[in-house]
């Protein structure tokens, strides 16, 4: 009998367009690819195949992370985000208050007494 694992989770499960990539995947090799080659192309006369190539790399580089790199669900650009966020943006101490919603009915109630105190003695004075 044939078996199929089928995942828990299909939210998880992208649409595969062509070559079983996705089409963020395919958008972003393809601008990689406008960028790479001809950068090489026009470059290798001038600083040599193996600069050219490096240059190349460096220049693709990017793109291949946009397209492969996710964290969590969360593609690169916004956990890059998220990382400027916390660590530059953001203050690094962020103290947790809370608001005691008891201490301030037990302020109320002793004000409310206090007051209740004093309407008595001066009820009684007179």
């Amino acid at each position: 009998m044939a078996y199929v694992n089928v995942p828990n989770d299909l939210s998880k499960i992208k649409t595969k367009l062509a070559f079983k990539l996705t089409k963020r995947q395919l958008i972003c090799f393809g601008i990689a690819a406008v960028i790479g080659i001809p950068t090489y192309l026009f470059t290798r006369s001038v600083i040599g195949n193996t600069g050219a190539m490096f240059l190349m790399i460096a220049l693709m580089l990017p793109c291949f992370m946009l397209a492969m790199y996710e964290r969590d669900g969360l593609p690169c650009e916004k956990v890059m985000r998220n990382v400027i966020r916390s660590k530059f943006l953001w203050s690094t101490v962020r103290p947790y208050k809370t608001e005691n919603l008891y201490k301030q009915l037990m302020n109320k109630e002793a004000t409310q007494l206090a007051n209740k105190k004093t309407s008595n003695v001066k009820a009684k004075q007179k």
